[in-house]
């Protein structure tokens, strides 16, 4: 194989494709990227984990040799990064070895043949829709957060998205770490009404939206099965596995009874959070938060590091009500409104607290209280 490519395209698409590459492997070949040359001038970059796979076309400036190879990803992307914008690269691959040509600069890399490189298998891919690339962003920003980290409760590892038949059939995003939920809701696409349930790991949802930050204005064809899923975007195809086990209806912890509201800016709102939280311990990060006509206090008390106390104004005109947060989980959600007015809605000190921009938002978040 012997093809020369433009530098800034090489890396755009190497980008896409190592950042899959675990940097520790017990199987050699699972740290390289396959490269295929084709006479047509296309190049086809790979790279896969056995569970996750990015595959990428570019167009090569020439192909003199097509074929196939396969050589270290990391090693060849740190290379490429650091040549000169604008230069052209030559990679030619012949006896075991990849010779990577710019310029003044000569790297000889090692390879593996391409026959031993492994390939997800798909099988049939029924369910399939688009989607705008800017409605799964805001679906990913609005709930990837939330997803959990224990590895004990698997199946709440990635983003629940599956179908609703309310008034309005609708698909749903959802993430739990039984802390916090959050949901996001888009009008269901032509296509997905008979799709399956399914749980997209959290490492799929980080290399999707990596590809999607450079495809914002794009279309996505989505298409899955019950153990499968792939986004096609422009020249990426990005194919995983999804998680085999069944997420928790996480629907009973959304509560519909709760009747005191608080209105409240919320940038205001996370900063002031985030002040009081200084001095709270790190293992529980405990905020109190006090409700009374118009007014919130929040509040620390930290054996070690003393007290904080901040007040600030919001709409409320319930029974006074005193609640705890973890401030980290709650300065998440605010994070994530992005109007000026945040409506709280709360029942008890010991009950869940739903959060919302407003009754018509498409996200809607659900927050454990704690003791304080």
């Amino acid at each position: 194989m012997k093809v020369t490519l433009e530098r800034g395209v090489l890396l755009r698409s190497l980008g896409h494709v190592q950042s899959v590459v675990e940097r520790r492997n017990t199987i050699p070949i699972l740290s390289n990227v396959l490269i295929e040359a084709g006479a047509d001038g296309s190049v086809r970059l790979m790279a896969t984990d056995l569970d996750l796979q990015v595959v990428d076309t570019i167009q090569a400036s020439t192909v003199e040799t097509p074929g196939s190879i396969t050589v270290s990803a990391h090693t060849l992307f740190e290379i490429i990064r650091k040549l000169a914008d604008g230069s052209q690269v030559s990679l030619d691959a012949s006896d075991g070895k990849m010779l990577v040509k710019s310029s003044r600069s000569r790297f000889s890399l090692p390879t593996l043949p391409r026959d031993d490189f492994p390939v997800i298998a798909e099988g049939d891919l029924p369910t399939s829709f688009e989607l705008a690339a800017s409605e799964l962003i805001a679906m990913i920003e609005k709930t990837s957060f939330a997803i959990s980290t224990e590895e004990t409760r698997y199946y709440l590892n990635g983003i629940f998205l599956h179908v609703v038949e309310d008034e309005q059939p609708a698909l749903r995003a959802a993430a739990t770490d039984g802390h916090r939920l959050a949901r996001y809701t888009l009008d269901r696409p032509d296509g997905a009404d008979k799709m399956p349930d399914v749980i997209i790991p959290r490492k799929c949802v980080s290399e999707l939206k990596k590809l999607l930050d450079e495809h914002s204005a794009a279309k996505v064809l989505v298409e899955l099965s019950a153990s499968k899923i792939r986004f096609t975007l422009q020249t990426s195809i990005l194919t995983s596995k999804l998680i085999d086990g069944t997420f928790p209806d996480y629907t009973r912890v959304i509560p519909t009874g709760n009747d005191k509201i608080l209105k409240v800016d919320p940038s205001t709102f996370r900063e002031s959070v985030d002040r009081v939280a200084t001095i709270a311990s790190e293992k529980t990060r405990a905020v109190k938060m006090a409700l009374d006509k118009d007014k919130v206090t929040l509040s620390v008390t930290s054996p070690d590091n003393g007290t904080a106390a901040e007040e600030l104004s919001g709409e409320y005109a319930d029974d006074p009500l005193e609640i705890g947060f973890n401030a980290k989980y709650l300065t998440d959600i605010l994070n994530q409104i992005d109007t000026d007015s945040v409506d709280v809605h709360l029942a008890d000190a010991s009950a869940p607290t739903l959060i919302k921009e407003n009754d018509s938002a498409p996200a809607l978040y659900v927050l454990m209280p704690m003791r304080v």
